[in-house]
């Protein structure tokens, strides 16, 4: 396979960077060609970093899910849903990744969604939340289990999983706290 570019642009060999390169024409065995296109991550930030809240402890965790309305108060109660919030070095909230809506009693988490927009948002640390509308914020074996497959995923890209909460209304439950995420 042979590579070439229409512009100034260096050439790369390898093929991690082929879809980085602006206009990249490659000619495959048959000597067909085939174009490929760029691809640009962006990350806009709307608030300022002055305005982002800082979370130091699980109480702060809390007070920002209740305060910002991470979990509608009007269905916390009647589905579960997982959220996560991402935080750059500081400990600054960068964003909320609403990762899915469930029934009464679970969710589907999709691992490869938490790490897209983890890397997008250039985070450096995550907090997974997600509520049990019983009200019983005890962890169930799914959560542990989910909890060590993201970590896992985590730890290959230089990110920390600070924390797991589980709410309700009026409680919640911190991984951190009871000294299940070191």
């Amino acid at each position: 396979m042979s590579l070439s570019i229409d512009s100034h642009i260096t050439c790369y060999r390898y093929p991690a960077y082929l879809l980085f390169i602006p206009h990249l024409i490659m000619e495959n065995d048959n000597n067909k060609l085939l174009k490929v296109c760029e691809v640009k991550l962006s990350y806009r930030p709307a608030v300022k970093p002055s305005e982002r809240p800082v979370i130091k402890a699980s109480m702060d965790i809390f007070r920002v899910l209740t305060d910002y309305r991470i979990f509608d108060p009007d269905t916390i109660e009647y589905k579960e849903y997982f959220k996560v919030l991402l935080l750059n070095t500081g400990n600054k909230l960068l964003g909320v990744l609403h990762i899915s809506e469930g029934s009464i009693k679970e969710t589907t988490v999709d691992i490869q969604h938490i790490m897209q927009g983890a890397i997008l948002a250039n985070s450096r640390y995550m907090i997974l939340c997600h509520n049990h509308p019983s009200g019983n914020c005890a962890p169930s074996r799914a959560d542990d289990s989910i909890t060590r497959k993201i970590k896992t995923a985590c730890e290959l890209f230089d990110i920390k999983v600070i924390d797991h909460v589980i709410v309700s209304p009026n409680y919640y439950y911190s991984y951190a706290d009871e000294g299940h995420i070191i």
